[in-house]
């Protein structure tokens, strides 16, 4: 695998221009702390071997203008797995220039196949037999999901039990891929520091807005994980004294108010309760359809969607007192809903938070949409590039993810 190879040996250059694109000699100097001369010698030697390539120059404000360099098109590829609570998505994604080259979609509900891990192996398996790239040209795998995920070991302590190992291990050595795991909102929160809006670079809150109610944080520039790697769980925040019973074990928890699966489930209750809504005509009713007659104008879907989006905004003015973010994303899969959301959390701050803390806050819809976790798992793969094995996965005996990858 000469490729693989050169990425490994290379990492800490390429994983640069993997997230940033071209960059100069003076820009991979400062960025990896290497001496100018040291840094041409390398991007010298990946011209030569097809890697790298020359693109064009920078604008100079006096004197030669600098060349810029990034990686090759259409060469090397990541495995971006996109795990919510419903569905799985894969994603081929190519390094040099983001563009995602396949994707397909199956049903994997984490809910009802808990600890069925071969589910998902058998798909990203599938997946890699129908792709018309070449395997030997896929680096790795990303595969990015909720609950309580610990990155290091390769462990997810909520969803997918393997029958062996860790989680990591045994989709390593089923896919015939080395794969990395981490945490969705995780994954989101990178994409949208690296690729989304320039607020989200420093000090920001991004919300996954899905079947829970994830959160990510930047702080100070770096993705903040908390002591044990679950930080963020802003979902099972006991906010609310309405008697329903969250998915974790407590009462009242955020997701019970603000989730799409709250959303949908107050839908079906109202079209049952014979609410006047467009909703009454469908058979069986997903988010999907809310988020169709919502943009439609039906008052009712506006009605419930407004009311999740008050609770989440409740919860961030607690987040907002505690860390004093210069911005608030709104992404995941129910973020296109746009400005539907918008509005009642901007109330919900106004209500809740003191006026000083909330002047200063961008409240912003994500411009990466659905497609936020597959980014935010090629960010993740450029961090791991140091820690992929050159060799081929069939040349050697999978060990545990947190034994090889972060010793």
């Amino acid at each position: 695998m000469p490729i693989i190879k050169n990425f490994y040996l290379h990492s800490n250059l390429i994983k640069h221009h993997i997230i940033h694109g071209p960059l100069s000699i003076s820009e991979l100097s400062e960025l990896i702390k290497r001496s100018i001369p040291s840094v041409t010698k390398t991007v010298n030697e990946l011209v030569e071997k097809g890697i790298l390539k020359e693109d064009g120059v920078r604008s100079s404000n006096g004197g030669r203008r600098p060349a810029t360099f990034s990686l090759v098109n259409n060469m090397v590829y990541i495995l971006s797995v996109a795990v919510n609570q419903r569905t799985t998505r894969l994603a081929i994604v190519d390094i040099s220039n983001h563009n995602i080259i396949e994707e397909l979609e199956f049903n994997l509900d984490l809910y009802n196949h808990e600890y069925d891990a071969q589910r998902l192996a058998d798909g990203v398996k599938t997946f890699l037999e129908k792709t018309t790239v070449p395997a030997d040209n896929i680096l790795a795998a990303e595969v990015t999901m909720p609950g309580f995920v610990d990155a290091k070991l390769g462990t997810n302590n909520s969803f997918l039990k393997p029958p062996y190992g860790t989680l990591a291990e045994f989709l390593t050595d089923e896919v015939g891929l080395q794969v990395f795991i981490d945490n969705d909102s995780t994954a989101i929160a990178l994409a949208e520091q690296m690729f989304g809006d320039t607020s989200a670079a420093k000090n920001s809150m991004i919300i996954n807005l899905g079947w829970g109610v994830g959160l990510g944080m930047i702080m100070n520039g770096q993705i903040f994980r908390g002591h044990s790697g679950y930080a963020g769980e802003f979902s099972h925040m006991a906010l609310f004294r309405n008697g329903k019973l969250c998915r974790c074990g407590k009462y009242g928890c955020l997701e019970t108010e603000a989730s799409l699966l709250a959303i949908e489930e107050k839908a079906r209750e109202g079209v049952k309760a014979g609410n006047n809504t467009s909703l009454s005509t469908y058979k069986n009713i997903d988010f999907d359809d809310i988020i169709k007659e919502s943009l439609r104008g039906d008052a009712f879907c506006i009605k419930i969607i407004s009311e999740a989006a008050y609770s989440v905004g409740q919860g961030l003015a607690i987040l907002i007192h505690l860390m004093n973010p210069e911005s608030i994303i709104l992404s995941g899969k129910g973020s296109v809903l746009d400005k539907l959301w918008l509005a009642p959390i901007q109330q919900a701050l106004n209500e809740h938070c003191i006026p000083q803390l909330t002047t200063d806050v961008n409240l912003l819809v994500s411009k990466l949409g659905a497609n936020a976790q597959f980014y935010g798992g090629l960010v993740l793969l450029a961090e791991n590039l140091q820690y992929i094995n050159p060799r081929p996965v069939a040349e050697k005996r999978p060990v545990a993810a947190g034994k090889e990858i972060y010793n």
